[in-house]
């Protein structure tokens, strides 16, 4: 501590001396309920103080609460979605596998409705991976008596036709490739023609003379004349007829959902069937 120079002593002196005796008036004089002045200083000194510090804790914890709560909040949503989450998968799980079920019982009714004619059912698993190549792949082959040539169908109409046959899996050339060809005719007229493929969605009949009245939404269906597909299997229906030179071009929608192939059906034989389904509306 620095000293004080001589001429201030005094005055230091006589402030220390009145401090004091303040200060012992204060621990002697008692106020209201016998409480003493120097407490009623100190906790006015004080309170402030505890004011300022009891309002920064509050704002700490009301802040570090905040956070925890937001945090568990985020916590709680995030487990909230994972489970609407899981939900909508096994909701889309159930819906496949009733779907599923829907198909294969729709073949087996199919089958059922036509035990004269010998078919296998397969399921699709896989596409060509060339562009603008209508082919699939099904989990039939020569193991189960699967054989080029054979016709597959769904119980809505014609697919295709079986191109090649391995052990276990076989090739099938959609009506839609441009490579196809099914024998057809025109179900109310009777009047026969070829339906081929383009590589597009619908398909085309081919070799009706102009003078030949074709309605729209005629039923098309198979004539056996290709020697793969039995008579009057459904191809498709009419959606489209111009006149052309020399034939008219009639455009046919597919009556099988060719773009939807998931399950199929393999005619072992040629055997027609007898009461042949109806074409179903789109």
């Amino acid at each position: 501590m620095l000293p004080l120079p001589s001429r201030h002593r005094p005055l230091v002196l006589l402030a220390c001396v009145v401090l004091a005796q303040v200060l012992l008036l204060a621990v002697q004089i008692r106020r209201e309920r016998d409480v003493r002045l120097i407490r009623v200083w100190a906790v006015t000194a004080v309170s402030p103080f505890q004011r300022l510090g009891a309002t920064i804790i509050d704002r700490i914890s009301g802040t570090w609460t905040g956070y925890v709560d937001l945090r568990n909040t985020r916590s709680e949503n995030e487990r909230l979605r994972a489970e609407v989450a899981e939900l909508k998968l096994r909701a889309g799980q159930l819906e496949s596998g009733a779907a599923e079920a829907q198909r294969l019982s729709a073949l087996l009714a199919f089958r059922e409705a036509h035990p004269e004619a010998p078919m296998l059912a397969a399921r699709v698993i896989g596409t060509s991976p060339v562009a603008g190549n209508h082919t699939v792949y099904i989990d039939r082959g020569s193991a189960d008596k699967v054989e080029k040539n054979m016709g597959v169908i769904t119980p809505d109409g014609v697919v295709g036709k079986v191109l090649e046959v391995y052990e276990k899996t076989s090739l099938v050339l959609l009506v839609t490739d441009k490579d196809s060809g099914v024998g057809a005719l025109l179900a109310e007229s009777r009047t026969q023609g070829v339906v081929r493929g383009t590589g597009e969605p619908s398909v085309w009949m081919q070799y009706v003379i102009n003078d030949e009245n074709v309605p729209l939404n005629e039923r098309v269906l198979t004539s056996g004349q290709d020697r793969i597909f039995p008579k009057d299997l459904p191809i498709g229906t009419v959606v489209e007829v111009t006149s052309g030179s020399p034939f008219k071009q009639i455009r046919v929608r597919p009556a099988a959902r060719i773009d939807r192939l998931e399950e199929v059906l393999v005619l072992l034989s040629r055997q027609e069937l007898v009461g042949k389904p109806e074409e179903k509306s789109p």
